[in-house]
């Protein structure tokens, strides 16, 4: 009885132990939000939050309010859900709501990078050099050369350059925007190693061509790897693509361009001054590869299928197109010069703009998180505190659309490309709530310290692909009254959003 005793109150502290990793002693406290721990214990609701992350939102927003804390996978996360409140978890000290944490676990996972202390600032300080101002013109060149090589190359001979081709939408702007976007960040083949300027730049699109089709192969196990549900084979084929990349990104690779970008150089050289492996720095290429070209590929879908099934936003946005080329002193002609789209037309363009704009509220659908690093009191517009505990998360869905005023709608058919458009033109900023004024009204890029920092390349990218299209083509869908695709739901919560099927179009030199 003597050693029975202490083996039974062993088994009972371990047993009361793992009851309490699993979160089922753990109670609502005054002053918390409601607290919903879900089915099952520690996972909770995970598998419902996995199987449609918007749909169990608004489950959970309508049972509790705009406040409320979920049980996921071991975490206990509060969601605020109210755009009114949004500025309490933007501005809210990094001391106190941290997003690096969260951003450090996720890359390591999902890339195999392992961050360094300044990670967040070295990425900062070079895109804010590299990918706007100054910088962005010339990443704007570089992007339109690049996407004229794409784009133009399989046309064909003069008699028959007014024969459709048919392709899906999808697949052709992800292909195309990703493979500019790679070559332009990444640099291309050197003409003299190669027999000529052609040669070379056939050789840049046989490379990017065979790293698209890779990268869209790790892009559909993105969403199950990153919340760790990839099953054994597939995680094999992960580990494996990942390899690729390494490879594909290194730095010996790199050094061997022509046309690196300043942005990706100076990250390189900034993290071995750091004192960080050559072998971790080509792990780190693979992780801003997806993050600078995870996202524009789909939004440039959803943009040309949303212009194509609306036709006065087509002809709004190609009339501006055409202006602009007339005022820059150019013109689309068979056999002329290619065009030089500048950042200065670019910034001409507010009908595109507000159409871009309207892309992003309807498909681009990010979470934003941050780890809770000290007891907080979150105060909500109306005056209403919510104490948050240490060790939880955060987390801000806004996907927010369905918040505003009730003509406001996340339904893609709900497309208006004039919605951020004022009637002088201007860019219009000003939605309400029941109201009230709401100032974080589209968060396509995030906000506060998760502001995507490329967010003025990835739009210029955007609107160079589209500028370029409606200057050299003209396009249409093959089924004028198919249907726009339903939305991929495991994508929610990772970015711009994808279509579950692809829609068959067509398109032709305009001259």
């Amino acid at each position: 009885m003597g050693l029975l005793l202490p083996i039974l109150l062993g088994f009972l502290a371990s047993l009361i132990g793992g009851l309490y990793l699993l979160g089922v002693f753990r109670k609502r406290q005054l002053r918390e939000p409601p607290l919903d721990k879900g089915p099952i214990p520690w996972l909770g609701h995970v598998l419902e939050f996995r199987r449609n992350t918007l749909k169990f939102v608004e489950r959970m927003q309508k049972k509790h309010g705009d406040v409320f804390t979920v049980q996921l996978g071991g975490f206990y996360i509060t969601f605020l859900q109210d755009p009114l409140s949004f500025g309490a978890f933007v501005k809210e000290s990094r001391d106190k709501l941290d997003f690096n944490q969260f951003a450090r676990h996720l890359v390591r996972k999902v890339f195999g990078y392992s961050a360094i202390e300044n990670d967040h600032h070295i990425l900062q300080v070079s895109s804010n050099k590299h990918l706007k101002g100054e910088g962005l013109e010339v990443m704007t060149q570089a992007m339109m050369s690049n996407l004229q090589n794409l784009m133009l190359h399989n046309i064909g001979s003069a008699a028959d350059q007014r024969t459709w081709i048919e392709d899906g939408l999808f697949m052709y702007c992800y292909n195309i925007v990703f493979r500019a976007g790679y070559l332009s960040l990444y640099g291309n083949v050197p003409p003299k190693s190669e027999e000529s300027e052609e040669s070379a730049k056939e050789k840049d699109r046989a490379e990017s061509e065979a790293l698209f089709y890779e990268f869209r192969k790790y892009d559909q196990l993105f969403p199950n790897l990153a919340y760790g549900v990839l099953p054994p084979k597939k995680r094999m084929e992960a580990n494996r693509l990942m390899e690729f990349f390494w490879d594909a990104l290194s730095v010996q690779k790199m050094k061997v361009k022509d046309n690196i970008s300043r942005w990706v150089w100076d990250m390189q050289q900034a993290k071995e001054e750091s004192g960080m492996t050559e072998e971790m720095i080509n792990r780190y290429m693979f992780v801003l590869l997806w993050a600078s070209q995870g996202n524009t590929g789909p939004s440039s879908f959803w943009l040309l299928l949303f212009l194509m099934k609306h036709p006065e936003a087509m002809r709004a946005v190609k009339e501006e197109v055409d202006k602009v080329l007339k005022e820059s002193g150019q013109e689309v002609t068979h056999g002329g010069p290619l065009v030089d789209l500048t950042r200065e037309m670019l910034m001409k363009t507010p009908v595109l703009d507000s159409a871009v704009e309207e892309t992003l509220r309807l498909t681009a659908a990010p979470l934003l998180t941050r780890a809770v690093l000290q007891d907080i009191t979150i105060k909500m517009a109306d005056g209403r505190e919510y104490f948050i505990r240490k060790g939880d998360r955060m987390a801000v869905f806004p996907y927010i659309a369905v918040h505003i005023d009730p003509e406001v709608h996340t339904d893609p058919h709900s497309f208006k490309y004039d919605r951020f458009l004022n009637p002088e033109g201007n860019k219009k900023t000003d939605f309400y709530k029941g109201g009230k004024k709401v100032k974080y009204f589209n968060m396509p890029w995030g906000a506060g310290v998760s502001m995507c920092p490329g967010r003025f390349f990835a739009t210029n990218e955007l609107k160079q692909f589209v500028f370029l299209m409606l200057c050299y083509f003209e396009f249409e869908l093959k089924n004028p009254d198919e249907k726009i695709p339903e939305i991929d739901y495991s994508r929610y919560g990772f970015g711009s959003m994808q279509p579950q099927n692809d829609v068959q179009f067509r398109y032709r030199l305009r001259y």
